[in-house]
């Protein structure tokens, strides 16, 4: 999405981007970004969570109002948790990235891909 960004604002249209991996995104480069300091895939907040899901979008749109540089990076104002013991538990036994089929499939696409780029295919 990083990317994306970039390009659509080498077009002339204003983005904002929301994220948890701080330091891929601004790495990439985006001229706004919204960082929740939450696990992956809870870039707007909480699932079900409506109230916080509005203060993080609202966060994003002030900031597409009144960022005046480009890498303008904001931190949203919540937490995951009482402590960030969570950080030390993403993608280990505890909390595996996949799981079961899910990742037999992820494991064998990726096989399917290095066996078609092997080839020629890609």
């Amino acid at each position: 999405m990083s990317l994306v960004a970039r390009h659509l604002e080498a077009n002339g249209i204003p983005t904002v981007t929301f994220g948890t991996a701080k330091d891929i995104v601004e790495h990439c480069g985006v001229s706004r970004f919204v960082f929740t300091d939450f696990p992956l895939g809870n870039a707007c907040g909480r699932s079900f969570d409506p109230a916080q899901q509005h203060e993080v979008i609202e966060l994003g749109l002030k900031l597409l109002e009144t960022a005046v540089a480009p890498r303008t990076t904001v931190q949203t104002p919540g937490v995951w948790s009482d402590d960030d013991s969570w950080k030390q538990l993403i993608f280990t036994e505890e909390q595996p990235f996949l799981t079961g089929e899910a990742l037999e499939n992820w494991l064998a696409a990726k096989q399917r891909y290095r066996d078609k780029k092997a080839a020629g295919e890609l």
